[in-house]
């Protein structure tokens, strides 16, 4: 399953934040320049997650990396085979075996990188993300701009009324609203 006679040491990284934060992209970043540095790599993305494609990991901005949808963590661990590098994508929609998943697979030498939603529509903290962040060697948090002010926005503010956690969506549903802003719009819906 992992690479034999690996000598090198394993790590996490996730990449987090809000929606329109570049969380994507980051991750497509990454992952290229492991591909351009002839490293083995293998991305995965939840199967539920068809917005832009069901064989691509797709940023907002249109950026593209091949990947294998799963439905659930440990088809991951089934599918990384002889590889260096993972990258996973839309973390926030695993399930909590996704940590040991990651664990697993930085315990055996790769570099896992993550990318995902670190809260929830609601400002909560999202399915798997904050304990990968507390088990990963390296955090970046990245932060989209406010489009009601123009800061630094963290959350993901749902335009629609429903309630419920998993709400694919993109402009039309979602918007990046720093605390300040957040706050005010649950306010008045309060």
């Amino acid at each position: 399953m992992f690479l034999e006679n690996h000598k090198r040491s394993g790590w996490i990284e996730v990449i987090c934040g809000s929606m329109f934060s570049g969380k994507t992209e980051e991750l497509i970043r990454r992952l290229k320049r492991a591909k351009f540095a002839n490293q083995r790599v293998e991305i995965f993305k939840p199967q539920l997650d068809t917005r832009y494609s069901t064989q691509e990991v797709v940023s907002h901005d249109s950026n593209s990396i091949l990947s294998t949808p799963v439905d659930s963590a440990e088809s991951i661990l089934l599918l990384a085979n002889n590889v260096e590098v993972v990258g996973i994508d839309e973390a926030q929609f695993f399930d909590m075996n996704l940590i040991r998943v990651c664990q697993m697979l930085a315990d055996n030498g790769i570099r896992v990188i993550v990318a995902g939603l670190d809260m929830d529509y609601l400002g909560n903290p999202f399915g798997p993300m904050p304990n990968l962040m507390a088990v990963a060697e390296h955090v970046t948090k990245v932060h989209a701009i406010c489009v009601r002010c123009g800061d630094s926005a963290q959350h993901s503010h749902r335009l629609s009324t429903s309630t419920r956690l998993v709400e694919l969506g993109e402009k039309d549903t979602y918007e990046p609203l720093c605390r300040h802003c957040f706050n005010k719009v649950k306010n008045e819906r309060t």
